[in-house]
Parts: C-alpha cells; sequence; structure tokens
C-alpha cells in the first residue's frame, strides 16, 4: 500500500470539510449485483488511495494522462468495484491539490464511481499508518479519524461505509475491536480469518515511481497470477484483489480481467461477496 504518511500531516492542515456536493441517489442494482450461486467463483475487485481524477476518468494531469480510464475499462468489461479513498481527497479544501496533482475534482470522481454503480468503502480520512498516529495522538484519534472519512464519503453516497482497510493492514486486536464497535467489518491479510476473506495484496505500488526495484518479477501481472493460482491449488475460488489507482493498474487489469472472466470467475461489489461467501455452509 503506498505509504504516503506526507498526506496525513496535510489533512491535519485541512480544515473541517463542509460537503457542497449533494448525495447521489442510490444506483439501481444491476445483474452482476445479483445475488451469485452457491460456491460460484468470485472476484472482488478493490482500489485503495482514491479518487484520483486522472485514473478514473483519464483526465490530462502535470504528471501524463492514463492511457485508458479505469471507469472506462470497468464499464466495457461490466464490473462493478469496490473503492477505498482517503477522506480529505473529498473536502472541498482539497480541490487545489487534486486539480494540480490528479487533473480534477477529486470528490466529482467520487460521485461519479457512485453513479455508475461502484461501492465506495472508508480508508481513513488523513492515511495516518495506526501505530505511528496512535503513538502521536492516541487511539480516540484514529477512530475519529475514521469517522470523519465516513461522513466525507456519507456526503457523496448517502450512506455510511460497512469496511475499513487500514492503511498498511496496520492494526492489532484491541483497536480492531474499537473499530467493529462502530459498525465496521475490518480488511485484513491475516491468516487468522478464512482464506476467502483474506485481501490479495497486487504489490502494484511497488510499480509505482521513479524506484521499481520492489516491483515483483518478471511483472506484476505474473505476480497476480501466481497469488490467484496458488490459493486455486488449495481450492479456493474467491479472492478479494487490492489494487491502487494507478495507470499500470489500469492496464494490467485491462489483461486480467478478461482472462479471469474466461476461467470462469464473476466480478462483485465487496458487499455482495462478502454475503456470498459467509452464506456457504
Amino acid at each position: 500500500m503506498l505509504r504516503i504518511a506526507a498526506v496525513c500531516l496535510l489533512a491535519a492542515i485541512l480544515s473541517p470539510f463542509c460537503l457542497s456536493v449533494a448525495p447521489a441517489p442510490a444506483p439501481a442494482k444491476t445483474a452482476s449485483e445479483a445475488r451469485p450461486a452457491p460456491g460460484a467463483k468470485l472476484i472482488a475487485l478493490t482500489f485503495d488511495d482514491g479518487p484520483k481524477p486522472y485514473v478514473l476518468l483519464g483526465t490530462q494531469t502535470g504528471k501524463g494522462v492514463a492511457s485508458q480510464s479505469l471507469l472506462g475499462l470497468l464499464d466495457r468489461q461490466g464490473v462493478k468495484a469496490t473503492f477505498f479513498v482517503m477522506g480529505w481527497r473529498l473536502s472541498p479544501n482539497a480541490d487545489k491539490k487534486c486539480r494540480q496533482d490528479d487533473g480534477g475534482v477529486c470528490r466529482e470522481a467520487a460521485a461519479e464511481e457512485h453513479r455508475r454503480g461502484h461501492e465506495i468503502e472508508n480508508h481513513t480520512y488523513g492515511h495516518g499508518e495506526f501505530r505511528l498516529m496512535t503513538k502521536r495522538y492516541g487511539e480516540e484519534w484514529v477512530l475519529n479519524d475514521i469517522e470523519r472519512a465516513s461522513k466525507a464519503i456519507q456526503g457523496i453516497t448517502g450512506e455510511k461505509p460497512a469496511y475499513l482497510r487500514p492503511p498498511d493492514w496496520s492494526i492489532w486486536p484491541e483497536l480492531q475491536k474499537k473499530i467493529e464497535g462502530r459498525g465496521y467489518r475490518v480488511m485484513t491479510r491475516s491468516t487468522a480469518v478464512p482464506p476467502q476473506l483474506r485481501d490479495v495484496d497486487s504489490e502494484d505500488y511497488f510499480c509505482a515511481g521513479r524506484n521499481t526495484t520492489k516491483c515483483p518479477k518478471p511483472s506484476d501481472y505474473d505476480y497476480v497470477w501466481r497469488n490467484i493460482e496458488q490459493r486455486e491449488r488449495h481450492g479456493v475460488y474467491q479472492h478479494i484483489l487490492v489494487f491502487h489507482e494507478l495507470p499500470q493498474s489500469v492496464e494490467l487489469l485491462s489483461r486480467l480481467i478478461p482472462e479471469l472472466k474466461k476461467r470462469g470467475y464473476s466480478f462483485v461489489t465487496l458487499r455482495v461477496f462478502m454475503a456470498a461467501v459467509q452464506s456457504q455452509p
């Protein structure tokens, strides 16, 4: 997961947000959101650290332009995804930085995600690593940061997020219990939960920026396939895949999604995925 602790410092200087975007109406259910058959091969495709308009919509920025938009790809493939967003990007006070860095207004991009039927969930407000933030400010600060993000998201979707993915998956039992007590399910890579419910990290963030020495070899595409095939060898055919809003990840998925469909996988939002997996005998 992108380690951008500096974002937390940015969030600290942003004044309390007051979203001016009216909640969009809840999107109608599509065929892809119908309850899957028992034992179906399922993918919950998820993205962290957005919304980033130049990746979502293919808009121009100082960094260049995404060769194809993520939302356009998902539309063409008939795939509904789940976006874990950072709440600070949904503040009107972030508009200038979003335009400069990401080619558009981030909260408008989030509204477009919602309008197209994608799910929006909580990746905290400032993306501060929980242990570091707890050491500096205490656990209550972390809990308030989560709630602040939920309020920003609710201003876009009209409903409170049900899931939280901690930055860098940093969590411990006592804090997780407190977060769950506030109504969230915490996403995890922990082996303490069944493999169907664990996040599968694509490690796409290692392939971004100037230093790509940690990018999986021979490619991130092959790395994701190895993970899926290893899980299949253990009889696991439901996967929560974790990507980020990065141009190279869009290119990877333009190849991966069709291949997974050929293998009989269906793509669903995280809430549909969880309901289906938890209803299995």
